[in-house]
């Protein structure tokens, strides 16, 4: 495996959001929208993030080991068509792990991804061109 180059890495306050659907109970949905109605939070949405946040700062630790174990890099990764270029022209390929976001630009076309991209692992989102992820689809965890 050669070595990853060095990706442009967006400040994960830029980062897009994703839609997350949930199914809850009446009681659970009802205790909620109590804690709504009392001010503690402005809404369903603002509730759901703390609780995600908070259980997530509770699994910290576990999370930290379990990201250096799997040699993630964590953030919003933008991969463009000079990236790609550039790895060609080096004879090198990209093995690619995220934990966060990774973009692959508009531009890159199917055939420039094969070339490029040898392994693709996002564990979040991934947003590509529809080609391009049928392109690298066999390449991907």
């Amino acid at each position: 495996m050669l070595k990853m180059p060095k990706l442009r890495r967006v400040p994960d306050k830029h980062a897009d959001t994703e839609k997350v659907t949930l199914n809850l109970g009446p009681v659970d949905l009802g205790r909620i929208d109590l804690l709504v109605r009392e001010g503690f939070y402005s809404n369903r949405t603002d509730f759901i993030r703390a609780a995600i946040r908070g259980q997530l700062a509770t699994d910290g630790a576990a999370l930290a080991q379990s990201v250096a174990r799997h040699r993630l890099e964590m953030g919003l990764f933008d991969v463009t068509r000079a990236d790609l270029e550039a790895l060609i022209d080096r004879g090198e390929v990209l093995h690619l792990r995220v934990l966060g976001l990774a973009r692959i630009a508009d531009d890159v076309t199917p055939d420039l991804a094969r070339a490029a991209i040898a392994s693709l692992t996002v564990l979040g989102a991934l947003q590509a061109p529809a080609e391009v992820k049928a392109a690298i689809a066999d390449r991907m965890d």
